[in-house]
């Protein structure tokens, strides 16, 4: 039923339990896994204090093609055929840089996790889970963090 499998991760404990979840589907389905990491765009302006804007983005390349790394030796000691990509946000909100790429893959299932956030920290902070949920035309496995 389910053959390619798109698991977006950022490192996070949430991240790793939807990695779990779909190291479990993808056993059973027989399925493909592409696990990708998105970097954002930071937006940072401060004329008093020097930061060299390269090396942050050269920085943050380097942990997300770590976080990258680390996952696709879980998923090939666990025997599940993976596929990483770094991607990059260029101003998108990440959860369409995420939809775009389950799109462009022709992935089955999203299996993202989400935190759970309500209220005022959900507005502040945002939801790239809920993003996916409202954009993406395939269906999605939500997998709540501890």
């Amino acid at each position: 039923m389910y053959q390619r499998i798109l698991v977006p991760v950022d490192g996070s404990a949430t991240s790793g339990r939807a990695l779990a979840e779909a190291v479990k589907f993808a056993q059973q389905h027989k399925a493909r896994v592409e696990v990708v990491h998105v970097l954002e765009e930071i937006g940072y302006f401060d004329e008093e204090n020097y930061l060299n804007y390269a090396e942050l983005v050269d920085s943050l390349r380097r942990s997300g093609e770590k976080i990258l790394a680390e996952v696709q030796m879980k998923l090939k000691q666990a025997g599940v055929p993976v596929e990483t990509k770094l991607l990059e946000a260029n101003g998108e909100r990440v959860a369409h840089v995420i939809t775009a790429e389950a799109k462009n893959t022709q992935a089955d299932l999203i299996i993202v996790g989400t935190h759970g956030r309500s209220g005022f920290s959900r507005m502040l902070l945002g939801s790239v889970a809920e993003g996916i949920l409202r954009t993406a035309d395939i269906p999605i496995l939500l997998i709540r963090g501890g």
